[in-house]
């Protein structure tokens, strides 16, 4: 594919989202950028959210991941299920409950001030490192195709990138982004059927012959029980997935003021359960189309990239398939990866707004004029991170992803767990000197966990691990109730 294509495809594209972002958020005030006004459909929202849980990294690593994995990663996505339900029955009606803007302003209410900014200040770190992972694979893949072979420095393609996404999240806030997530997720289940579709066309493979030749690849497996030592055993990755649901969907800004767009609570259920069942089978055709791609790599002697996430753009875009297959994969990368960093974005600007900077005591317009500020600033610290790690990167994508997730989002759901299930209070201003040294203590365990546990290796379970270092270190900070006391 030529550069021009590419661009032509991505400005396309943007034209689609800014017609859409200007005539869904052109008159949205702050409670319509932050939450939609609270009117949003839930079963358009279940749709969105199908695609505002699969970013560019799940279109790109999933794929490339069978290789090592095998369908190992199933068992997450299982987890993720069960996640999705019990943030439907125990967190959202206690959002709704107490009419939240920030969920980490529950953290305020039940503890203390301390402890909000606490969690607002690991979610800020959590979010725009794990953006910045999602864009920075665009960015990857855009150098490839567009601004290397115009010799053009990987700093424009991040500044064109992150202003562009800085663009069309100006507007509308989450009322833009539930209807270009809506979009996104057609481009996405598209662009996967087809791509499938036209190598099994190259491959001679019907219906039948598909899914045998699938069924009897060894990078089929799913299900790993044998050896409890193996990062893919079943219990650490469905665990895993129902903790990093949690965690990275019900704990996390950026997911919850989708949800929290619905009329109601029982609205939002309906939203997250169907979302989250129909998540399974969609990922479940990434893992089918890494299989194939394998398959189609070794007949046609191929030699697979030595990163896993290369393979999908090297085949889709290097001349091995029509020039419609490229297109539907820029198409499904662009859709997936731009919404996902515009909806990082804006949970980013309405969390440090809300939670950090503040906007009690402030005129509406006061408030607007912080949030413009507020935004342009995340989309610069945001390109920032992009660009240091293009220097630092070392791993996949979507491994990145979940490790500074098990990292940042611990303490989140720490916090959490210990506000809805012990019912005292705690001291409040010393929350920080527990939630901080609780990733600390992992990062120290998991480099050191085979020397200590017999060759045990730490998977993402570590998220579940950091989660009970805090809920552990918060009992200690229980104050007795006093009559007439208040949190400290």
């Amino acid at each position: 594919m030529t550069p021009a294509v590419v661009l032509i495809a991505i400005f396309a594209y943007f034209i689609v989202l800014f017609g859409i972002s200007y005539i869904v958020g052109h008159r949205a005030d702050n409670q319509g950028f932050f939450v939609g006004n609270r009117k949003s459909p839930w079963y358009v929202v279940a749709f969105a959210m199908i695609g505002s849980m699969i970013s560019g990294v799940t279109f790109i690593s999933v794929p490339g991941m069978v290789a090592a994995s095998g369908f190992s990663y199933l068992q997450m996505v299982l987890g993720f299920v069960v996640g999705q339900i019990l943030i439907a029955y125990v967190l959202v009606p206690l959002f709704y409950k107490m009419n939240l803007v920030s969920i980490y302003e529950y953290l305020e209410n039940r503890f203390g001030m301390s402890s909000y900014r606490t969690g607002a200040w690991f979610f800020f770190i959590s979010k725009m490192l794990g953006a910045a992972v999602r864009l920075f694979l665009v960015c990857v893949v855009l150098q490839l195709l567009v601004f290397g072979p115009m010799k053009l420095p990987f700093l424009l393609n991040v500044i064109f990138t992150v202003g562009l996404v800085w663009l069309y999240t100006f507007r509308g806030g989450v009322k833009s982004l539930i209807w270009t997530d809506t979009l996104k997720t057609v481009c996405l289940i598209v662009s996967v059927i087809l791509c499938i579709y036209y190598i099994a066309t190259d491959l001679h493979l019907d219906f039948g012959g598909l899914w045998q030749t699938i069924n009897q690849s060894d990078m089929s497996r799913m299900f790993y029980f044998d050896d409890v030592n193996d990062k893919r055993y079943f219990f650490k990755q469905f665990l895993a997935g129902v903790f990093t649901m949690i965690a990275m969907n019900g704990l996390d800004q950026d997911m919850m003021q989708r949800n929290l767009s619905c009329k109601n609570f029982k609205d939002s259920q309906k939203n997250m359960i169907t979302s989250g069942i129909s998540q399974f089978f969609v990922i479940s055709l990434f893992l089918m189309l890494g299989v194939l791609l394998y398959v189609y790599a070794e007949i046609n002697g191929i030699q697979a990239p030595q990163k896993s996430d290369e393979l999908f753009p090297m085949i889709a875009t290097q001349g091995y398939f029509p020039v419609i297959v490229g297109i539907l994969f820029v198409v499904g990368l662009i859709s997936s990866a731009y919404s996902a960093a515009g909806s990082a974005l804006t949970a980013l600007t309405t969390s440090f707004t809300v939670d950090i900077l503040g906007v009690k005591g402030k005129s509406e317009d006061q408030v607007v004029r912080l949030r413009k500020r507020v935004h342009v600033g995340m989309a610069v610290v945001m390109g920032i991170v992009i660009f240091v790690f293009n220097l630092l990167n070392n791993t996949s994508v979507i491994d990145a992803v979940y490790i500074l997730a098990s990292y940042t989002y611990g303490p989140i759901l720490g916090l959490f767990a210990f506000g809805i299930f012990v019912k005292k209070q705690v001291k409040d201003k010393y929350i920080p000197l527990v939630a901080i040294p609780s990733p600390i203590l992992c990062f120290i365990l998991d480099r050191n966990s085979q020397a200590w546990f017999g060759g045990y290796s730490f998977s993402y379970e570590l998220l579940i691990l950091n989660a009970l270092f805090t809920f552990i270190g918060l009992l200690f900070l229980i104050r007795k109730q006093t009559p007439g006391s208040t949190k400290s």
